[in-house]
């Protein structure tokens, strides 16, 4: 009997995990700023991951990997981090984003800001069937993925999408952690920049995707986390971006890290990253 109740306990929870992970396409109809059709593997999609209802508080974050713009660690800093903001009882979206290609898109450096603003736009306006506040929507980016949602914090106000149903498509608040932030020569990731912006992008481009330049009073709080002695990208991303927000007035929390160079948190055990955003979220209402 025992056996037979076991039985049906794991296949409860197998059912409600298969239940509870969705994958949707950001774009129902055309895909915007693509000059050619995407096969099924390369449209753009946010994958779901809701906590059960009893530890659901309402907050969501939508989750962008890193890969210098030149592939995606979907499962290192996308869906293991969706699995553990679930558990915690914060729902997760994670973005498979457009990679910028001239082949494809229009403008390839467009392409990753529109599939970030179509996927706050779709987790708003689904807010209410996925149990959600749609005043408490943030987003985590890691590395390049953190230069995505740091421009998705700073660029807000200008839609490069159709909206016609005017849905805000600010953050409520950022997690950025080991951030390309700048496109600046003195600061930037060069493959980051290059595979956005290409080899030889003009100074107007450059500045507009500095993300420390666009910073102003509205730019949603951020949280900040980055090692000192990070090879890959430069600690000083974080600490210019945090400058910035500081100088306009935004709440701000950066957390430095002597060692553990680039992509830290996949070498740590989840509470020791865990916690202290869970802190900010915390202390800014979410």
């Amino acid at each position: 009997m025992n056996h037979k109740i076991l039985i049906s306990m794991l296949f409860l929870v197998v059912g409600y995990t298969a239940v509870a992970q969705q994958v949707l396409l950001l774009y129902p109809d055309s895909i915007p700023n693509s000059t050619v059709k995407l096969s099924k593997d390369e449209q753009p999609t946010l994958e779901i991951y809701l906590p059960v209802k009893e530890k659901a508080n309402g907050t969501a974050v939508i989750i962008f990997p890193g890969g210098a713009y030149a592939f995606l660690a979907y499962a290192e800093e996308g869906t293991t981090i969706a699995k553990a903001f679930a558990e915690k009882g914060i729902a997760a979206f994670v973005v498979k984003y457009r990679l910028p290609k001239n082949e494809t898109m229009r403008d390839k450096s467009l392409s990753p800001l529109m599939d970030a603003q179509q996927a706050i736009k779709m987790v708003r306006s689904k807010a209410m069937e996925w149990n959600l506040d749609p005043k408490k929507i943030g987003v985590v980016g890691y590395s390049a993925g953190g230069h995505l949602a740091s421009t998705l914090g700073t660029h807000f106000s200008k839609s490069y999408i159709p909206n016609t149903e005017n849905i805000s498509l600010r953050p409520d608040f950022m997690i950025l952690v080991y951030p390309v932030i700048s496109m600046e020569d003195k600061l930037t990731h060069v493959g980051s920049k290059i595979s956005l912006l290409g080899m030889e992008p003009s100074k107007e481009k450059v500045a507009l995707f500095s993300n420390e330049l666009q910073v102003t009073k509205d730019t949603p709080p951020t949280y900040l986390t980055h090692c000192g002695d990070d090879n890959t990208v430069d600690v000083n991303n974080s600490i210019v971006f945090y400058q910035a927000l500081q100088k306009n007035g935004v709440d701000a929390e950066l957390h430095l890290f002597p060692k553990g160079n680039h992509g830290f948190t996949q070498r740590l055990p989840v509470s020791e990253w865990m916690e202290p955003m869970l802190g900010f979220l915390k202390r800014e209402g979410n």
